[in-house]
């Protein structure tokens, strides 16, 4: 995988910013709008601010993060189905 450029870094931040600022529901119009923004980069990073999250004590905004990281990681088809995601 290609290293993520600092400028696509901050891109990736500035959408979660985005999606953590919305409101509930709305997180597929902001995701949907920047589809040059969504791949194995970007769940990487959603990871990586979750995790910061969680050791800043904001376990729901991790789980939030780790929710969309999971969800986005199916569609990219970066990880393997198993038979009980149906």
């Amino acid at each position: 995988m290609e290293a993520v450029t600092e400028s696509r870094k901050n891109q990736y931040i500035d959408l979660i910013q985005q999606l953590l600022a919305c409101p509930n529901g709305q997180e597929p119009e902001i995701l949907d709008a920047q589809p040059d923004l969504i791949d194995a980069g970007f769940v990487q990073t959603l990871v990586q601010v979750a995790t910061m999250m969680t050791h800043e004590n904001n376990p729901d905004g991790a789980k939030f993060l780790i929710h969309v990281a999971r969800e986005l990681a199916k569609q990219l088809g970066l990880y393997p189905q198993t038979s009980n995601d149906q």
